[in-house]
């Protein structure tokens, strides 16, 4: 009797401590439907919309915050030759970009203006001021893109370098969020140490910006293994971000090879970011916190 009562009384204890651990859990799994998941939006804390990567249906996913799938839906009239990321305006229109480009070859670089109420579908073709070959030499092969985000009637997109050849800058550019053919204006780049970008977000109040960006490395000389990293710049003026205070956060480490191409802001001071599937290691979405301090140059 007395040792079923300490039993209770340690578990009655033990609550307040699992109930934080509860609700500190930063991982789900996603679901078997997103195997490739390369694209984030989160429209509010419990609403997130995916999309896979290029070779898969043209389609959006909506989850909660747990990875729960609540809705699957195809994009009429769209490809996904090489979706890369998603993004939003503050009328609802979704802006998917279907700008992969890892041979540095395409001419067809397209972003789809998809508006889900009506289900009208219009598209941005563009291209780069600075690419004049297709594909340039390997060190010049700096036209793939992985990441943007819409800010002010304005899309902003940063580039992926070549990890194994290029040079580690990360180039931003800028389009008008409106349907037509234009070129792409170049504001700025970054040079992020043996590191490319794979995702980038802006803050739900404007003031940081995110890029997820990892690097190849072997661990103990043979394991094969992608550390990832959030780089957050703050303290910008209008849309110079790079010129803002540059800070690395850690991202992920993990002794499994894969890929994280996903990445939006939960509020001004946390990121879901998310992982591809492959054969050892099913597809994750991870919470991480930035611990943002404005006004403060950091390292």
């Amino acid at each position: 009797m007395k040792r079923n009562l300490i039993i209770t009384l340690l578990l009655f204890l033990s609550l307040p401590l699992l109930s934080q651990n509860f609700l500190k859990k930063k991982k789900y799994k996603l679901p078997n439907e997103l195997p490739e998941v390369s694209g984030l939006y989160v429209a509010s804390p419990d609403s997130l919309w995916w999309h896979n990567d290029g070779g898969h249906p043209a389609e959006l996913f909506l989850t909660n915050s747990r990875g729960e799938l609540l809705w699957r839906g195809t994009v009429p009239g769209a490809a996904n030759r090489d979706w890369e990321d998603l993004t939003a305006d503050d009328k609802g229109n979704f802006y998917i970009g279907d700008f992969g480009n890892n041979n540095n070859q395409r001419k067809d670089l397209a972003i789809y203006i998809y508006r889900p109420a009506s289900g009208q579908l219009d598209s941005i073709r563009f291209q780069y001021p600075d690419q004049q070959e297709f594909p340039p030499e390997p060190e010049r092969q700096n036209f793939d893109m992985e990441g943007f985000f819409w800010f002010q009637d304005s899309l902003h997109l940063f580039s992926k370098n070549q990890m194994s050849k290029g040079n580690y800058y990360t180039k931003h550019y800028v389009l008008p969020a409106a349907p037509g053919v234009c070129e792409a204006v170049l504001r700025d780049s970054l040079y992020l140490k043996k590191r490319v970008t794979t995702a980038a977000a802006i803050s739900p109040d404007g003031r940081s910006v995110a890029l997820l960006a990892y690097r190849f490395k072997l661990f103990l000389g043979f394991i094969p293994i992608t550390p990832a990293d959030i780089f957050v710049l703050t303290d910008f003026s209008g849309t110079d971000f790079f010129e803002g205070n540059l800070k690395r956060r850690k991202g992920v480490r993990c002794i499994l090879p894969t890929q994280y191409e996903a990445l939006d802001y939960i509020d001004p001071d946390s990121v879901w970011i998310a992982s591809e599937g492959n054969i050892l290691y099913k597809q994750k979405m991870k919470k991480r916190r930035l611990k943002i301090r404005r006004g403060k140059t950091l390292p």
